[in-house]
């Protein structure tokens, strides 16, 4: 069933869609690469700058792991409370292009106070500089790493979840799709906000969100271009999951999508595939919202439904996990 749409976006994010509208800057995919990442690093720097972190924990540290191509770092976020407690590996959004540890600090943060879970946050590589399989090669590291540190992260290796947003969602369910197929970790669970898994220009959201509403087609397409260094990459089932044949055996999932999200159909359509092949499922959807609303919950913009999907969120993983 394809999700719903809402009338119009949400009140609340009218003063986000004029000023970006209106802006006069170039878009992302107008910019060369590194502008692209240093707009958004100034971004959050003059925010983080201005307010400090959003949500205080007992710790906050920057680890160094092996990774398959070099170091790789890993910043894990510890609230207060008892261990043994699951352990959140998450990855970041940003088509991987674009995006950062740092510029999803306060989702992680969030995740950590508002679960009580530790969050294990991943700096993957980026394309085009690192083209597909790079970011997942470095997530399923990272995986394998939590596993094996999980009694010194407090961890409990029976409640390890892969979760991630818009490009993170991907390589979260691609990271457990991949370590099925090798026998290895066997995650206890997916959170999937928003996530890419399939071929996005046969769904009807990506006609009706394909410009307006944050994310665009041609910044999409340019993701894309960047992320698949080989034509064949973009039918391998590890970069695209909706592809595979067989999803049964995978990780118990929530899945997050929004109305006014080209990422919509996709999303849902996934979220029917694990159903179909025997995965629990739950499917969050928020019709009034855009991509990337998970992250908006703090000023300038403070969106009340983006507390509201961290409140089911949140649930549905203590129900799952506790």
């Amino acid at each position: 069933m394809t999700p719903t749409r809402a009338p119009e976006p949400h009140p609340a994010l009218k003063p986000l869609l004029e000023t970006i509208d209106s802006a006069e800057t170039p878009a992302l995919h107008e910019l060369p690469v590194d502008e692209a990442r240093a707009v958004l690093d100034d971004m959050f720097d003059d925010n983080a700058d201005a307010d400090g972190p959003s949500i205080d924990l007992e710790s906050v540290e920057d680890r160094t792991i092996d990774g398959p191509a070099g170091d790789l770092l890993i910043r894990v976020y510890q609230p207060a409370g008892e261990t043994p407690r699951p352990t959140i590996c998450y990855f970041h959004g940003g088509g991987f292009v674009v995006g950062s540890v740092d510029e999803h600090d306060d989702t992680c943060r969030k995740l950590a106070a508002e679960t009580g879970y530790t969050v294990a946050s991943v700096e993957y590589r980026l394309a085009p500089e690192h083209p597909f399989p790079a970011a997942l090669e470095d997530c399923y590291a990272a995986l394998e790493w939590v596993d094996d540190e999980i009694e010194t992260l407090g961890g409990d290796r029976d409640r390890i979840v892969l979760a991630g947003d818009s490009a993170g969602g991907n390589l979260a369910t691609a990271t457990s799709l991949l370590s099925r197929d090798r026998g290895g970790v066997e995650p206890a669970h997916q959170l999937l906000i928003y996530p890419i898994t399939g071929d996005i220009t046969e769904t009807d959201a990506y006609e009706e969100n394909a410009d307006g509403y944050f994310l665009e087609r041609e910044t999409m397409e340019w993701f894309d271009d960047c992320y698949f260094g080989r034509e064949i990459d973009r039918g391998n089932v590890y970069a695209r999951p909706r592809l595979a044949a067989d999803l049964s055996g995978l990780p118990p999932a929530t899945v997050v999508t929004a109305g006014f999200d080209p990422l919509r159909d996709d999303g849902a359509r996934y979220a029917e595939r694990l159903e179909a092949d025997g995965v629990p499922v739950t499917h969050y959807h928020y019709d009034d919202m855009i991509h990337g609303f998970f992250g908006m919950f703090a000023e300038p913009m403070n969106l009340g439904r983006a507390h509201e999907a961290y409140d089911d969120v949140v649930r549905d993983l203590q129900q799952a996990l506790e």
